[in-house]
């Protein structure tokens, strides 16, 4: 049975509360929505430069969350698989970690991946991620890739027509005012941003619902104002954790 293209992209928590017992657990959201048993799960770790300790962190913690086939996709110094394109085709779920978003468009680009990911979002198979794994899909955010500064990238894939904020959260977080700045220039078009914990459900290229690991969380659609500033509509969160 074919599937709809999915993406679920996702804020990490950077800042865990203290007694948080769910690290993680995007990954376990990321696989429910593959809606198999035993899912094929791979990690694209280009954002962190395919750091080893990264990719071995994950895998402990995916395999916390049930059985599955677990594997990942190294790009440096050559990719660790034979046939990059049938390895992602045959995946239930590919998982983008964080890191460099600059980084992880030029170097998927340079490979291909752009193309291969698109054709295995069409075909059905999950594509999920964090911060720079929720950034890459869309049109385009603010990062700092280049810098502490905070910068506008929009150069997305596109896969999404929108703009995204991840790590959005009210306080201190410059990201957000940053976003807020960008879109109301008309850098970024229209978009959604996430608080941490925070994803965005994706069915084609529409919302379909936010949902987050913390209690309270909300994400924001963020629009143009007209005025050269911006304006914001919260659209609150459904906790979806693991019962138990």
């Amino acid at each position: 049975m074919t599937r709809e293209p999915q993406i679920l992209a996702c804020s990490g928590v950077l800042d865990p509360p203290e007694g948080f017992r769910h690290v993680g657990v995007q990954i376990w959201q990321a696989r429910q929505l593959a809606g198999v048993r035993k899912p094929r799960m791979c990690l694209i770790p280009t954002a962190v430069g395919d750091a080893r300790e990264h990719v071995d962190g994950w895998l402990a913690r995916a395999a916390t969350f049930g059985d599955a086939e677990l594997s990942h996709l190294r790009l440096f110094t050559q990719p660790n698989v034979k046939d990059v394109r049938a390895h992602l085709l045959a995946q239930d779920v590919n998982f983008v970690s964080g890191g460099s978003v600059v980084n992880l468009l030029a170097v998927w680009r340079a490979h291909r991946l752009d193309a291969i990911l698109r054709e295995c979002w069409e075909k059905g198979v999950v594509l999920a991620g964090q911060s720079a794994g929720s950034l890459c899909w869309h049109a385009g955010g603010v990062t700092d890739s280049f810098g502490d500064d905070l910068d506008a990238l929009a150069d997305g894939l596109g896969f999404l027509p929108f703009s995204n904020g991840v790590h959005d959260d009210l306080g201190d977080q410059p990201r957000r005012s940053r976003f807020r700045e960008a879109v109301g220039a008309g850098t970024l078009p229209p978009g959604y941003a996430t608080e941490d914990g925070v994803a965005l459900h994706y069915v084609g290229d529409r919302l379909h619902e936010v949902v987050s690991v913390l209690p309270d969380r909300n994400a924001w659609f963020v629009e143009a104002d007209g005025a050269g500033g911006s304006g914001e509509t919260a659209l609150p969160a459904r906790r979806w954790v693991p019962a138990g």
